[in-house]
């Protein structure tokens, strides 16, 4: 028995097949989308940084070296990190410059489907800097004239940007790096009251595209808007505790101009002690938790640093 083959029957098939591929082709596409979301960036935006506007003395350094691990039920990522800071005078206020390197090893897993791709990786992550200027009631200082000064109102402002060096690898979904710049420019207060401070900053983080994301396709989001307080005490000793919370909202992120379901509303809770140890040395150490967070890349991080300060005299 000879088959007949109908021309205009095939070619129909063959589009409908075209057609049904293309379409769970997208399916899984916003599947992994979705989970890249809640995996390569939870943590981004959502740092607490006590004591971000403050004053000390014109030329002193900073070299702090610390180890931190952040966990959720998707990730688990350990970070080994180096610091620089230097305290300058602009404007008859004193400022400051940060640059820090982190080096992390990362461990997540992604939802495919009906199954679970998981990916260990290390190496270097995006390097941050930070220009921090005193606009208000932190007068530039040397060591000496510093010895007598009295916080009371300080007002502030800063810039962060996180620089794309860091480990990355368009194909996979999880990764170190995020392949694009961001810019954070954020403004600030510290009121000192005896040996209480009152913190208050907000903020906001711009992203560039990440125009090579997972096969070529363009990632975006959207801004992401953050605030943060802290009520601090500082010890006769020197040491201090702070306890510290943010709120973010914003960074919804699309894919090739297709909006994801992941705008972000996230609120987080920590301390930061700080403890010196003589002259030159102290030991930091915090944690935060997520409280809440309504795309659930809430985590726990922990962390503790050492810190050495030389230069001004010291």
């Amino acid at each position: 028995m000879t088959a007949v083959r109908n021309p205009e029957l095939s070619r129909t098939m063959r589009w409908v097949f075209r057609v049904e591929l293309s379409r769970t082709m997208r399916w899984v596409f916003r599947v992994l989308v979705l989970a890249l979301a809640l995996i390569a960036s939870p943590a981004l935006g959502q740092d607490i940084e006590p004591r971000a506007y403050s004053n000390a003395p014109i030329g002193i350094n900073f070299l702090g070296v610390g180890y931190a691990e952040a966990q959720s039920t998707r990730y688990r990522t350990g970070s080994e990190i180096l610091g620089y800071s230097h305290v300058f005078a602009l404007a008859g206020q004193s400022a400051r410059i940060d640059v820090v390197v982190p080096y992390a090893q990362m461990t997540g897993t992604a939802p495919v489907g009906s199954q679970s791709v998981t990916r260990a990786t290390e190496g270097l992550t995006d390097p941050l800097l930070r220009l921090a200027v005193n606009l208000y009631g932190a007068p530039a200082l040397n060591l000496e004239e510093f010895a007598s000064y009295q916080q009371d109102l300080i007002i502030g402002a800063s810039l962060k940007a996180s620089v794309p060096w860091g480990n990355y690898d368009s194909r996979q979904l999880v990764n170190i790096g995020a392949n694009r710049w961001f810019v954070q420019p954020a403004i600030g207060a510290s009121q000192a009251i005896g040996p209480w401070k009152l913190e208050l900053a907000t903020a906001v983080t711009l992203f560039t595209d990440n125009k090579d994301f997972f096969g070529g396709n363009t990632r975006s989001q959207d801004p992401l808007y953050s605030t943060e307080g802290h009520i601090i005490y500082g010890f006769k000793s020197g040491a201090w505790l702070s306890m510290d919370v943010t709120y973010l909202t914003g960074g919804q992120s699309s894919i090739n101009g297709r909006l994801n379901n992941d705008l972000q509303e996230n609120w987080r809770f920590g301390a930061t002690l700080a403890i010196p140890v003589n002259r030159n040395n102290s030991i930091k150490l915090y944690a935060s938790q997520g409280v809440f967070s309504r795309t659930g890349n809430g985590y726990d991080l922990f962390g503790i640093a050492w810190q050495y300060r030389w230069g001004a005299g010291l």
